[in-house]
Formats: C-alpha cells, sequence, structure tokens
C-alpha cells in the first residue's frame, strides 16, 4: 500500500546527539569544532510547517538540547533578528532567509539557469525546475511553473527524497558506486505510489538507464498522473553540478509524446545552461 507522501521544506531534524564527534558526517576535529555555534543551527533546524511556533521547552525537547541552553540561544536569535516571540512562543522571523538566499546567491547555477528554463517553459508550455542534491534530498534552487499539476506546493527551497523524482535519479547516477551505496541505505525509500521502485537494486538499475541515455523519464512515481524527465547540468570540468526537468501529466502526454517533442528541446536547454556556466 503507497504511503502518503508530502514535500518537505527543510531536512530531518537533527539532536545534539548529532553533535557527537562518532555522529558527524565530517568528524571535525573536537578543538576546532564551535559547540554552540552548532546549536544555534540546531535551534533554527528545529522549526518546520508542522512546528512554526515552539515554546523552549518544545525546541528542547526537539533537539535534545538542556532548556537553560536553549532559552540562551532563543535569546540570542531574538536579538539578532532571526526569530521571534509573541506569548511565549517563537517562531522563525523572515530574516532567518537571508542563511538560504546566500547560498542560492552563491550558486551561478541558478541565476544563470533560469531565463533558459522561461524560455523552456514557454515552448513547451510545461513546468520547469532545477534541483542539486544534498545528501538524500533534492533541493529546488529554480522553478517556472505553468500548470498547476501537483498536489504537493514545490517552490525553491523544496526538498524531494533523490531516488524517487527524475532529476534525483540523473543527479543519482553520477556518484561513485560506493558513495551510491552509501546514500542509498541512509535513504528513507518510501513508497509513493504503486509505481514507486524502492528496491536499491531495481533503482540501481534505472540509474544505469538515465547514465546510458543522458536523461531519464519518472513515470507516477512521485505522484499518479505525473510524468517527470530531467537531464543533467555540467559544469566546465564536466561535473553535474544539477539538473532541470519538465514535469506534465498522463493526461496530456504519452512518453512517446515526451521523447519525441520535450526531450529533445530539454536536452538543448541543458546543454545551453552547461555552455553557460563554462564561460561565466
Amino acid at each position: 500500500m503507497p504511503q502518503q507522501f508530502r514535500v518537505s521544506s527543510r531536512k530531518k531534524t537533527v539532536t545534539a546527539l548529532d553533535l557527537n564527534q562518532s555522529a558527524r558526517p565530517n568528524k571535525l576535529k573536537e578543538a576546532d569544532f564551535v559547540q554552540s555555534f552548532a546549536r544555534g543551527l540546531l535551534v533554527i533546524q528545529s522549526f518546520d510547517g508542522e512546528h512554526r511556533r515552539q515554546t523552549s521547552s518544545d525546541v528542547a525537547r526537539r533537539t535534545g538540547l538542556n532548556r537553560a541552553t536553549v532559552r540562551r540561544l532563543l535569546l540570542t536569535l531574538e536579538d539578532l533578528g532571526y526569530v521571534r516571540v509573541e506569548s511565549r512562543q517563537y517562531s522563525l522571523a523572515p530574516s532567518v532567509l537571508r542563511l538560504g538566499y546566500a547560498y542560492i546567491s552563491a550558486l551561478r547555477a541558478p541565476t544563470i539557469a533560469q531565463p533558459y528554463l522561461e524560455s523552456l517553459a514557454e515552448e513547451i508550455d510545461e513546468s520547469c525546475s532545477m534541483t542539486v542534491l544534498d545528501g538524500t534530498e533534492v533541493v529546488y534552487v529554480a522553478r517556472v511553473p505553468t500548470h498547476r499539476i501537483f498536489s504537493l506546493a514545490l517552490g525553491v527551497g523544496s526538498r524531494l527524497p533523490a531516488f524517487m523524482i527524475s532529476m534525483g535519479r540523473v543527479l543519482l547516477a553520477e556518484l561513485p558506486e560506493d558513495e551510491l551505496d552509501a546514500l542509498l541505505a541512509a535513504s528513507d525509500l518510501i513508497q509513493a505510489t504503486r509505481k514507486t521502485i524502492v528496491d536499491p537494486l531495481g533503482i540501481k538499475r534505472e540509474l544505469e538507464i538515465a547514465r546510458k541515455q543522458g536523461w531519464y523519464l519518472l513515470d507516477e512515481e512521485l505522484e499518479l498522473g505525473i510524468r517527470g524527465v530531467a537531464a543533467p547540468i555540467r559544469d566546465e570540468t564536466g561535473r553535474v553540478v544539477a539538473a532541470i526537468n519538465v514535469s506534465t501529466t498522463t493526461a496530456r502526454t504519452t512518453k512517446k509524446m515526451i521523447q519525441a517533442t520535450i526531450v529533445p528541446p530539454l536536452l538543448r536547454t541543458a546543454s545551453d545552461i552547461s555552455a553557460a556556466l563554462e564561460i561565466r
């Protein structure tokens, strides 16, 4: 039975346990690790769509930090303008967007890609997006919607599991095998629809198709009635740094139509963006 799936706008909640050296992915030397800074980021990450307003006790429970530490961190974040408080309940303030937009602004690809995506969307009259890989998820860094075809609310900053969307398959196809195995082992391979491939070997077979074709068509694995086709974006060294896709519906397009009328302009656009990255 397929599980209900919902788009995420943030990474899964981390806790104070993740600050232990053994649990940190890069295992920075303890002398170089700024514990208080890491705790402040934990507090910010404890807020999400389901926890928009929290008391200090709520934050302490979600992060695993003690209440006294949480209180000081929240007061500091409030003083810096990153959170606000009302009736003892804290919520993120608009200033926190600077943190995310600083990353997006530093990326050349979304800025360069936006006009190309807009041109592609106008040409084929379908929604187009760009994502980058972040751990087990893809993050939307550019999007041009033309139709509301998803039940999911997708926008810049939205996250989806990499294994179950077309752009994710294109990005995962470029990973070394040991890195891919570790990523799939860390992924929550939930079945969003009856067509979602959740078997790691089955996913790997699809990734091989994406690698050989240079593009990938996903058929109703994320949501029934939705098809997506993606292509990689490469930097000047040939490394895949992002992926773009076109989303459409089974009612409007068959798989043969996608291959005949959407894949060629998609590949041309991916090539144009990649070339633009080389000269910037």
